[in-house]
């Protein structure tokens, strides 16, 4: 338990920073999982779409410091590539 002024404030911004990231993450897999849906239902031109509005978002998660740059980048080339293989 935080016991001086100092450490409970930091407590109290840890537990806001944490919901805060928490809503964002829950944001981005929610874009991820429309792009895995539309790959998996084969549909080439949503899932397209759908990895255009998630491409942003990720980029957002990198400079808000949710995810690591070469996460997203590396989540960005398996998508694609999955996309690109779809008939």
């Amino acid at each position: 338990m935080a016991n001086t002024a100092q450490s409970k404030k930091r407590a109290r911004q840890n537990e806001k920073r944490a919901a805060v990231n928490k809503s964002r993450r829950s944001r981005i897999r929610t874009f991820l999982r429309k792009v895995e849906e539309a790959i998996s239902k084969g549909d080439k031109n949503a899932a397209s779409a759908a990895l255009k509005t998630v491409q942003p978002e990720l980029m957002r998660g990198v400079s808000k410091g949710i995810f690591h740059k070469n996460t997203a980048a590396r989540k960005m080339s398996r998508l694609s590539t999955r996309i690109k293989k779809i008939v």
